[in-house]
């Protein structure tokens, strides 16, 4: 390949995707597959011209749990930046939203197209070239989200960095992040029943997966939890041998700071965050003066997580207004519902203003459990209304329009290439057999909705248009729109829609 650009990464790296049935394997495992799991991560770290112990010159702030890490990971961030603002702070999260780059940050902005390319093309010809395996099972090259975790590490430690906050992919014992021998602090979110749950774990299973990441000698940090998960965070961290177990308690100030992330949720998370960032800056001899420093607030007040309750005011299409949220558990799809659902967000701040269109586009992954969310979606709608008084507004009739398609980017059926996914199941895509089943439900849980106002699309490009056509039918009244049940579909309305500048 001679050219080695950002699009040949991106073409490489997609072959490395697992396919349905495989990824449905890894969910159930929490991200094990096998006992192999950690030791072959270890192994391509190796074949790449590091140990392990490398690792801990990242500075690394390791975070997992099943809500919130992500956005807890993008307070932290924001935070270490505002307070140590000659430091250079890197961010490994995912999934990402349009472009595989978002998942490597540094200083806050995602990895430009030529350097992402340079390491990742750095990470290939190295794997190439160091071939001599230790495991039978270990294949030439890794997984996708491990290549992706191969190419931050290289990334980070070639930057030399002062600070890496890592975000858990999946459960946390067995994941590609947690080969860090000694991080400075790990910390664990909300814990609950997540779309991974496939087995049926119980909170107790989960929070043995979670609690893996701690790590002897390291301050072991968590959210309050339910008792059962808590006890077994706690057993995991004495076990470990983590120098300290915290529970974060409420930070005086901090619920009276203008979060950058919109959502009542983002309390816990941001408290969360604080506390991260004061035990590594303690950690790196950086005295943290008070609670809540001036500096932290304005990290606070300045984070941005994409795709995560945000507001996106259409740049070309000045009446429809994207209300992005990534949600895709029961319990995250709640906490969209609560911030969608109020007034000036998706209730107009003055019940007399003029009307709105509203429209739901939504998909969720194949086997996960569309009825559910969707009756959960109502009850809260319908919840909302009743605390903000709006008897004028009724559950069934919220929504003017409801869309579900699947997570093709466009009409012709092609992918964006940072967006392609060959986890979804060809017959299921060709028959929209999901989108089908969804739009079933939606039509048993509401049955007074009108059939021509649910519409099955096969494309992002086709809902687009979909919305694009209600507020010319609109007449310059207010569309609102809510992109929500899974991150893709965000991602992909983000590309589709032209809000690329305005929401990234």
């Amino acid at each position: 390949m001679s050219t080695r650009t950002y699009k040949d990464a991106i073409e490489l790296l997609n072959g490395l995707q697992s396919n349905a049935a495989i990824l449905e394997a890894l969910r159930a495992s929490g991200g094990r597959m096998s006992e192999f799991a950690i030791p072959e991560m270890v192994e391509y770290l190796g074949r790449i011209g590091y140990s392990p112990e490398d690792l801990n010159k990242m500075n690394v702030i390791h975070v997992t749990g099943t809500k919130g890490k992500g956005s807890t990971c993008a307070f932290t961030s924001s935070i270490l930046r505002s307070a140590m603002p000659h430091w250079n702070v890197g961010l490994y999260t995912s999934p990402h939203i349009v472009a595989v780059r978002e998942r490597v940050r540094v200083n806050g902005a995602p990895l430009s197209e030529e350097d992402f390319a340079k390491y990742f093309f750095e990470v290939w010809d190295r794997l190439d070239q160091n071939d001599v395996r230790q495991h039978p099972s270990t294949s030439a090259k890794p997984m996708y989200f491990r290549y992706v975790t191969l190419v931050a590490y290289h990334a980070f430690l070639s930057l030399k960095l002062d600070a890496v906050i890592l975000e858990v992919g999946v459960g946390g014992r067995y994941d590609s992040t947690n080969i860090v021998p000694k991080p400075v602090v790990a910390g664990v979110t909300a814990l609950g029943l997540d779309h991974t749950n496939v087995l049926g774990k119980t909170i107790a299973e989960i929070a043995w997966q979670k609690g893996g990441i701690y790590k002897e000698g390291v301050p072991a940090l968590t959210v309050n939890q339910p008792q059962e998960g808590m006890d077994v965070l706690r057993r995991e961290a004495a076990n470990l041998k983590a120098s300290e177990f915290v529970v974060t308690s409420l930070i005086p100030g901090l619920s009276d700071v203008k979060l950058g992330l919109s959502g009542e949720h983002q309390v816990q998370n941001a408290t969360l965050a604080v506390y991260l960032a004061r035990t590594f800056l303690e950690a790196r001899s950086v005295p943290v003066k008070s609670d809540l420093p001036k500096a932290f607030v304005e990290g606070l007040e300045k984070a941005r997580w994409p795709g995560r309750c945000q507001t996106v005011a259409d740049p070309r299409h000045t009446a429809t207004t994207w209300y992005l949220d990534g949600a895709h558990t029961v319990e995250s799809l709640d906490c969209c519902v609560q911030w969608f659902v109020n007034p000036g967000v998706g209730l107009p701040a003055d019940p007399s203003s003029k009307p709105t269109t509203r429209v739901l586009i939504f998909n969720c992954t194949h086997g996960r459990s569309g009825p559910a969310f969707l009756g959960g979606i109502l009850a809260k709608i319908a919840a909302q209304l009743k605390l903000h008084g709006r008897e004028d507004e009724k559950v069934e009739t919220f929504f003017d329009t409801v869309i579900f398609c699947a997570n093709v980017t466009y009409a012709d059926g092609g992918f964006k290439s940072d967006l392609t996914a060959i986890a979804i199941p060809d017959g299921d895509l060709a028959q929209l057999k999901t989108q089908t089943e969804l739009a079933s439900a939606w039509r048993s849980l509401v049955p007074s909705f009108p059939t021509p106002n649910i519409h099955v699309l096969p494309s992002i490009e086709h809902a687009v248009k979909v919305v694009r056509q209600l507020e010319s039918n609109a007449q310059d009244l207010p569309v609102a729109a809510l992109v929500t049940g899974s991150l893709h579909l965000v991602g992909g309305v983000i590309e589709v829609a032209g809000l690329s500048d305005v929401a990234l």
